[in-house]
């Protein structure tokens, strides 16, 4: 139950190099659009729609709400406390130091499963391309994880090989490069939209909700890992410059731009294609336009498109996760290679390699549904813990300075944490099987690291001498 004190949060990792404030807040927007708008349309429709059909305009909608509530916490608690760790930081000063360690095992799972995730469906668009300009494609051995008619992902792993590269030269280009991938992903969606709008027919809608309301929260329960820009805006906090001002607005501002695309991309796609035709559809979105318009090139624009998105996705969610490891390690949870910043690049390069290693090997093993479940999973912990660090924070420091106060309190955490546990409620029994063995692994690192290498511990073990000396 040790907590950090919020008065200065920051002291518990004193002695650790900071990291370099160059994130304005035009890059803090791209970087949570980035982060999230990308594998909830290109790759993840086709696990979707399946289980919602033409309702998963309405599990997008739920996704939002839940995201969109939660967003709000996360704008209070940014400005409170902006500290690189997002969730696991906010959860360290309000629920404790097991509590935060638990959500920080989750934000790991989240980020790692959700960058494993999106490097899974690359290889589906690059394919694509082959296809249109050479008319050749990889075969499933070296494109597809076991399970899905291959032996391992190649193209996965050659893109977050790329991601890691470009992460260890620095937040600063990191960013400035994301920004520009995003401009031309938001670009192409638009370009989809309008073309397949061009061959909407309403019987596509028909039956609207072929499963009921138990298919659109399943679908929802799906589709939410693609929120995860939320949290890594978070991450970013101790990059940001002006971070009480800049993160509300990046948070807010990200999840508006992220819910209007995603609507107009998936009713487009819905009203131009039957969902039924959506189930084990590689490259769903290009293979759409390809249909509506009879012609190679606007598919070949997609896919030109989505592969440039991917990258960005990838890039941004292993970003985040190395933020998450940085301040752990700081912090004394885990070993100090995790907290070593280069002194050139001002940047973790020790989490770069790590993640990048961990990252290529899920991703070119395991299949995408099981990846998407996992991160979503992991996710709504996340999501949860923070709307009650919020309830709890305004109990416990009501004075506390916030550049930014969620609005309708306490009702607006309290929604939040229902629609969290809601979501987590549809998803399938083995997400739960797999998610108890994480926690069980993160509980036993607890056990023997991380309860006696704490810094809040060595701190009270250096106090307790002079005390009884008193």
């Amino acid at each position: 139950m040790r907590r950090k004190p919020v008065a200065d949060p920051t002291e518990v990792g004193a002695g650790t190099p900071p990291l370099e404030r160059s994130i304005g807040l035009f890059r803090l927007v791209m970087l949570g659009v980035g982060a999230t708008v990308g594998t909830g349309i290109f790759v993840i429709l086709s696990a979707a729609v399946p289980e919602a059909g033409p309702a998963i305009l309405v599990s997008f909608v739920l996704a939002a709400v839940t995201a969109g509530l939660t967003a709000l916490c996360y704008a209070e608690l940014a400005s409170a406390l902006p500290l690189s760790g997002s969730s696991y930081s906010y959860a360290y000063a309000t629920l404790g130091e097991l509590a935060a360690f638990l959500v920080g095992a989750c934000l790991l799972l989240e980020y790692a499963v959700s960058a494993s995730a999106i490097a899974v469906g690359w290889g589906q668009y690059l394919n694509e391309i082959f296809a249109a300009l050479v008319g050749w494609t990889m075969p499933a051995s070296i494109s597809q994880p076991p399970g899905r008619g291959g032996y391992v992902n190649l193209p996965a792993v050659v893109l977050i090989a790329l991601c890691g590269l470009l992460l260890l030269r620095g937040a600063a280009e990191s960013t400035a490069i994301n920004a520009v991938l995003v401009l031309v992903k938001l670009a192409v969606l638009v370009f989809f939209a309008i073309v397949a709008l061009t061959a909407f027919r309403p019987e596509n809608l028909r039956p609207f909700a072929p499963f009921g309301w138990a298919g659109i929260a399943t679908a929802a329960s799906t589709i939410f890992f693609s929120y995860i820009g939320l949290d890594t805006i978070s991450t970013a906090s101790e990059e940001v410059r002006d971070p009480a001002r800049t993160l509300p607005l990046g948070i807010i501002l990200s999840l508006v731009i992220v819910t209007a695309i995603y609507l107009l991309v998936a009713f487009a796609g819905i009203g131009a294609q039957p969902w039924t035709l959506f189930s084990g559809q590689d490259a769903g979105l290009a293979v759409i336009l390809r249909n509506v318009t009879g012609t190679a090139w606007p598919a070949l624009v997609l896919s030109i498109g989505a592969v440039i998105s991917i990258f960005s996705v990838t890039l941004v969610t292993m970003y985040g996760q190395t933020r998450i490891l940085f301040a752990m390690s700081r912090d004394g949870l885990l070993p100090k290679v995790f907290q070593r910043v280069d002194r050139r690049t001002r940047n973790p390069n020790g989490n770069t390699l790590f993640v990048a290693l961990f990252v290529a090997l899920l991703a070119a093993l395991v299949p995408l549904d099981v990846l998407a479940n996992l991160t979503s999973m992991g996710t709504l912990v996340a999501f949860a813990a923070v709307s009650l660090s919020v309830i709890i924070l305004r109990r416990t420091r009501p004075d506390l300075p916030r550049g930014f106060r969620v609005p309708f309190f306490p009702f607006v955490p309290i929604a939040s944490l229902g629609c969290c546990l809601a979501l987590i409620a549809a998803l399938p029994r083995d997400t739960y099987l797999l998610f108890a063995v994480w926690i069980a692994v993160a509980l036993a690192i607890y056990a023997a690291y991380s309860l006696r290498h704490s810094r809040l511990a060595r701190a009270r073990d250096l106090d307790r001498p002079a005390s009884a000396g008193r």
